[in-house]
């Protein structure tokens, strides 16, 4: 760490008391977050938006009960060029003081659905300890974000008293899990409660359960509903199959198109990028992934490189009867969800036209197939030369004991490139509190409690030493 922060007098001493404060603090920080586990904040259209409202409120009386915000309140923005209203967040602000910096921190407390109830060990919105873990929906992503940003405010306030120079802002918001939609307009509307010196997203994981992580680069996502229409109506299979290419059989031959045989992406125009990578092996990608005996990786090159750096196509979803329900019929129309992940460094907008151009250059028997309800977002490098970034590996150092590694995401946070483009002269720090057996977005979702306790601790260092800058 650099002088300007590791060379004010008593630092060790603020070091300790943090410590001791975050380690003291932890049963109360679990017990507001499995709270606010029970709230079952999924800001999906098909879901109750009042719970959505409810975990709002929640995360605003916490923010409330730190004591350090000159203000706290919920807000909402418009969807696009819409009267609709996105999801509430919650925004707080505290102004710096003797030319501190701010530090904007955010997090989301919407989740997922969670699925079918029998596919969990435990009930999704009813937190429950196994060992070293916390179950439950939102326990890591992103609701221990929520806390973890809570919880270093709250024990940053016992060491140094509320009236500490850092300044700080707080958005919470209520719709990350539903495309963020109204994101842009939020961050028009209230740029100047957001800006801020620093940015830390508590949105992401960590190398393994002993070691951090700071997130480097994310890839963009590119996602669209594909259509293939081939009857005007259904048809008796055994009457017309063999002379009568049916949806089914069109939208396979065509989604054959998009890889290889090894599996590689191959649509031209989705590019890739070189980059380094830790050491990862087959054995390690079993583990975290649950690939089945016998079936092998796919792609090209080292593993975290296919992770990383190179783009990766997935069916997500099909519209077709279930196999339940199959009778002898031509199907005259299937529809598919795909998801694209980009690989840093390309634009979402360019990856989006490669995949148009390739649906309709190899759809098969004349078919002419159609895109909608699509939807992108920017993969995002990060710039770690900066003085901030070196503060925040130093503090995860300390708190974990061991030097972080810088991680790259093969998923997408698309928004961060809307803060980039908003906030072009803050530093961003994406961290996290996941680890790779928290299966967010899963049932049996997880949060790893000791990753947990050194992701707070971390950060807590971290404020502290920027509040002396």
């Amino acid at each position: 760490m650099s002088d300007s922060s590791s060379s004010v007098p008593g630092n060790a001493e603020v070091d300790d008391a943090l410590r001791e404060a975050v380690r003291l603090g932890l049963p109360s920080t679990i017990a507001d977050l499995s709270a606010l586990v029970r709230i079952p904040s999924v800001s999906w259209s098909a879901f109750d938006p009042a719970h959505v409202q409810s975990s709002a409120e929640a995360v605003a009386a916490l923010a409330e009960g730190t004591g350090v915000f000159d203000s706290v309140r919920i807000a909402r923005a418009a969807i696009g060029d819409t009267d609709e209203l996105g999801q509430p967040a919650v925004l707080a602000r505290r102004a710096a003081r003797n030319g501190a910096p701010t530090v904007l921190l955010y997090a989301h407390h919407d989740v997922q659905p969670p699925g079918r109830d029998e596919d969990w060990d435990t009930a999704p919105f009813e937190p429950t300890v196994v060992g070293e873990r916390l179950y439950g929906r939102g326990a890591a992503d992103d609701k221990a974000g929520v806390m973890a940003h809570i919880a270093s405010i709250r024990a940053l306030t016992e060491v140094l008293g509320a009236d500490f120079d850092l300044g700080l802002a707080l958005f919470i918001e209520g719709e990350e899990e539903f495309g963020s939609r109204s994101f842009e307009t939020f961050l028009a509307e209230n740029a100047e409660e957001l800006r801020a010196d620093a940015i830390v997203v508590a949105d992401s994981g960590n190398w393994d359960d002993a070691t951090p992580a700071l997130t480097v680069s994310l890839r963009g996502n590119v996602t669209f509903r594909l259509t293939v229409r081939t009857l005007e109506h259904a048809s008796h299979s055994g009457m017309f199959g063999g002379a009568v290419p049916d949806a089914m059989l069109a939208m396979i031959r065509l989604l054959d198109t998009m890889w290889d045989a090894d599996g590689s992406v191959a649509v031209k125009g989705l590019g890739s990028r070189e980059g380094s990578t830790p050491a990862y092996d087959e054995a390690q990608l079993r583990s975290e992934t649950g690939l089945v005996g016998g079936v092998h990786p796919i792609g090209t090159g080292s593993l975290l490189s296919r992770i990383w750096w190179q783009p990766s196509i997935t069916v997500t979803g099909i519209d077709a009867p279930s196999v339940a329900n199959a009778s002898n019929t031509l199907l005259p129309e299937v529809s598919v969800r795909v998801s694209a992940r980009i690989a840093p460094g390309q634009s979402a907008a360019e990856a989006a036209q490669a995949l148009i151009r390739h649906v309709e250059a190899n759809a098969p028997f004349g078919v002419v197939p159609a895109i909608d309800d699509l939807d992108t977002g920017n993969p995002f490098l990060v710039d770690t030369s900066g003085p901030i970034v070196a503060a925040t590996k130093q503090a995860m150092a300390d708190a974990w004991g061991v030097e972080p590694v810088d991680f790259g995401v093969g998923g997408s946070i698309p928004f961060i490139a809307s803060l980039v483009e908003s906030f072009p002269d803050a530093e961003i720090l994406v961290t996290g509190v996941e680890d790779p057996h928290s299966r967010a977005h899963s049932p049996n979702e997880s949060l790893h409690l000791g990753v947990f306790h050194r992701a707070v601790l971390s950060e807590a260092l971290l404020l502290a030493r920027l509040g002396t800058r």
